[in-house]
């Protein structure tokens, strides 16, 4: 059930959303794409998979590699990550996922078995096969790394957000938080095949001309994503706090900053917003216009009459690879 985000003083949380560390290890792809001079490549960077081209469609590749410290604590769980974040990515561009691959280091196969159980039952449950990779059990700790590869007719961007558009969120809520991480899990129990039903509304979205951008919200939290697909698309972006979905009771700093299995913000134009959060209501996902997309390149809060800044781009970057 979704309501209101316990919230004291806007400012505050502001100042605690700047300096999340999900949003501080975005700042550090500023650095990485500028050594390896990403921002000349023929394939913008900054969305969540690279799109190659393949004749009318597009081939798409991701990766996502985990902390030590979740893997260590949560082996299990980071196997399912290590597939059903991927898969989001996929999803977030409007595309389908064809398969993955894992690159996996462990102290011994007793250390790699929950890792690998867990990205077995989630490769079933979302119907993506592992198809190989790298393995290593003779190393001092356990490490992940997983990649994919998936296809879309029509591309979702981070790139396409417009002045004029609606920012919606769209989230499951149907879950609870994983213990000792703020990852927001509404994966774990639901059927296997409501969750691959749920993931067909993005391409649905994408091949229907019903929305442009769109981003996975990520280790970054909702506003860390926000920021993102602002900078990508050379906007400003105004959230209203107070409609943005939630479980009941959570408090808005961790909410603000929390990794949802399912979750994602779409900038959509004015008079397609209701027919995007028909799709999702149809599928019981919480989805609402949260936000606008306006000229200018900042990220602001906004409660009623009240507004606080959060990112301003004259001042500084966050992933620095706008092409």
């Amino acid at each position: 059930m979704d309501g209101a985000l316990p919230l004291t003083s806007l400012r505050d949380l502001a100042a605690a959303l700047r300096g999340s560390a999900g949003i501080a290890a975005k700042a550090d792809i500023a650095g990485i794409a500028a050594r390896l001079g990403l921002g000349t490549s023929a394939i913008p960077v900054g969305d969540d998979c690279a799109a190659i081209p393949d004749g009318d469609e597009f081939l798409l590749l991701a990766i996502e590699g985990f902390m030590n410290g979740f893997v260590a604590a949560d082996p299990w769980f980071a196997g399912w990550c290590g597939v059903m974040v991927n898969i989001s990515d996929i999803a977030a561009m409007g595309g389908r996922p064809i398969a993955v691959v894992d690159a996996l280091w462990a102290d011994g196969d007793a250390n790699a078995a929950p890792i690998l159980a867990g990205m077995k039952a989630a490769a079933e449950t979302y119907g993506v096969p592992v198809i190989g990779g790298h393995s290593n059990l003779r190393n001092d700790r356990s490490q992940l790394s997983v990649a994919i590869l998936g296809r879309a007719k029509k591309l979702l961007t981070s790139f396409d957000a417009r002045p004029g558009d609606r920012l919606l969120a769209a989230i499951d809520l149907r879950g609870e938080y994983r213990p000792q991480f703020s990852n927001w899990q509404a994966a774990l129990a639901a059927p296997a095949a409501r969750l691959r039903a749920d993931l067909e509304i993005l391409p649905y979205l994408a091949e229907a001309g019903l929305c442009r951008a769109a981003k996975d919200i990520s280790q970054g939290g909702l506003i860390g994503t926000a920021i993102m697909l602002a900078e990508c698309s050379g906007v400003e972006i105004v959230i209203d706090v107070e409609a943005i979905p939630a479980p009941l009771g959570v408090a808005a700093e961790r909410w603000l900053t929390s990794f949802p299995s399912f979750g994602f913000l779409l900038s959509v134009a004015r008079e397609n917003s209701a027919a995007v959060i028909a799709a999702f209501a149809a599928r019981d996902i919480a989805a609402a216009e949260i936000g606008a997309v306006q000229n200018g390149s900042r990220v602001m809060l906004k409660r009623g009459a009240e507004s606080e800044l959060v990112w301003d781009f004259a001042r500084q970057k966050l992933l620095g690879c706008r092409p």
